[in-house]
């Protein structure tokens, strides 16, 4: 029975690898998607722009506070979630195959030890790369978004603490 167990949880986890691949090649593209709208952004405040609550405030004709911050919080939301999960995934893409590459070190087997050892690293390596430049952008916009607030606040005559 325990055999039994064991060897149904190997054979499960082994089934996450592909997906947890697919999903670290997919957010390792988006974290240079979102490093590319930062740059964009960036150059826009530069010169005098890139200042989506103001501009979300003026149309709206003026929103609450709460709906100024709900929309902060959701223009971060994607970049802050692909921060936070990519780096777990690296460790699945990690774990997962140092099983297969124990057993080919048990069995003599050193080219399959190696070629699992590199799928799990370069796995982490790709991950960590992708959630460093998330982390990154989503920390700058957040101070650029609590700017922004102030000076919404401060057009508005609100004390600003």
């Amino acid at each position: 029975m325990n055999h039994a167990l064991e060897s149904t949880m190997y054979d499960v986890a082994q089934l996450f690898l592909l997906p947890t691949l697919a999903l670290i090649a997919l957010l390792f593209l988006y974290a240079f998607w979102a490093l590319g709208e930062f740059a964009t952004l960036a150059w826009q405040r530069r010169r005098g722009g890139g200042r989506p609550l103001l501009a979300a405030d003026r149309a709206a004709g003026g929103l609450s506070d709460d709906a100024l911050d709900l929309h902060a919080h959701r223009m971060l939301e994607t970049q802050r979630i692909a921060s936070r999960v990519t780096p777990m995934l690296g460790l699945v893409a990690t774990m997962i195959p140092m099983g297969p590459a124990l057993k080919s070190l048990s069995d003599g087997n050193l080219a399959q030890v190696s070629q699992n050892l590199t799928v799990a690293f370069s796995a982490v390596i790709l991950a960590l790369i992708a959630a460093s430049i998330t982390f990154w952008v989503v920390n700058v916009r957040r101070r650029w978004l609590a700017e922004e607030l102030v000076e919404i606040a401060a057009a508005r005559g609100k004390a600003v603490a």
